[in-house]
């Protein structure tokens, strides 16, 4: 009630100042072209964010896998939500000098009072569309703040599941590096590499020279291992054999190249891991053959670096998937 009385007084204000009315209208009608442009500048700003969070989330959906990936997302994600913010505390000041100017118009009431009929209509027309325009800002300032607190939100959800992640691999890391005290450094080696958990084993603790028939010793440390995949429900298990560079002797029975030997080892390992507990549905064996090396070079020692079995331990993110696609 109080701005439609002022805007009643603004009307007969008008007429006894007409020329300083109407550069105020100019001014008013400026201010309303920025409003508009900073409007369209957060529409696009918006569209971008949802835009980056689509794409978000079809590169999630395609590699799973890649969490470092995933967190450089985060990251961005992080970013764009800072943007919403700074964007939010512009709209807010934008709106501040809006009503700054429309509580100026109506303190020209009382001095405005004689102004002429065509003039008041001027103003009443100029105070209906700032009035109409502070309504759709503090609507838009409104829709800001829900954004951006959704988006902080879903930014802590993700951190919490990242956190979450990492302990869990760190705590799988640490089990698994127990249950296999009882064996050589040179002959496996446990660590963490891009979220997810590598159990390298040599080739002279599993098999002899291009068998794939896994012997008592590895067996014994595959059965150990396997202790503590069992008990791991949201866990995917990749088996991969590798070789050197060195071809399969001809006549090789059932073995043609480094191909067959690396997916044979690969399979007779997952037979052993499934004997002694582990859910086959959870296990993938797979080959590389010779052709990812960790050490570059044909000497000795890097070919006997090269003959290896790696046991790839990854978290499922089904929960981190469910989030992104909500």
């Amino acid at each position: 009630m109080f701005g439609k009385n002022l805007f009643i007084a603004g009307v007969f204000a008008l007429a006894a100042t007409s020329c300083v009315t109407q550069k105020k209208y100019d001014d008013l009608n400026a201010r309303k072209t920025l409003l508009e442009a900073e409007k369209a500048a957060c529409a696009d700003t918006l569209q971008l964010t949802v835009a980056e969070n689509e794409r978000l989330t079809k590169q999630l959906s395609d590699n799973g896998e890649q969490l470092d990936a995933l967190e450089r997302e985060v990251s961005i994600l992080k970013t764009d939500t800072t943007q919403a913010g700074i964007v939010l505390r512009k709209t807010v000041a934008n709106y501040a000098i809006i009503s700054d100017s429309y509580e100026r118009l109506l303190s020209n009431y009382d001095k405005l009072r004689t102004n002429s009929a065509s003039e008041a209509s001027k103003l009443s027309s100029n105070l209906a569309q700032r009035e109409k325009q502070l309504a759709i800002s503090e609507e838009k300032i409104n829709n800001l703040k829900a954004d951006l607190q959704a988006r902080e939100v879903r930014v802590k959800e993700l951190e919490q599941i990242l956190a979450d992640k990492e302990k869990a691999v760190a705590n799988l890391k640490h089990e698994v590096s127990n249950a296999l005290l009882g064996f050589k450094d040179s002959d496996l080696k446990v660590e963490v590499k891009n979220g997810k958990v590598h159990v390298s084993l040599s080739e002279q603790l599993l098999f002899k020279s291009g068998k794939t028939d896994v012997d008592p010793k590895g067996i014994e440390a595959l059965k150990k291992l396997a202790s503590v995949l069992k008990e791991q429900k949201d866990l995917s298990v990749t088996v991969e054999g590798h070789t050197d560079d060195v071809p399969v002797a001809k006549g090789t029975s059932c073995i043609e190249d480094n191909w067959d030997l690396s997916v044979l080892r690969a399979t007779s390992i997952v037979r052993i891991l499934m004997k002694a507990g582990v859910q086959p549905e959870k296990m993938f064996p797979g080959g590389r053959g010779e052709y990812m090396p960790i050490v570059e070079g044909d000497t000795k020692e890097a070919r006997r670096l090269n003959r290896r079995t790696e046991i790839i331990l990854t978290p499922k993110l089904d929960e981190l998937f469910k989030i992104l696609n909500n």
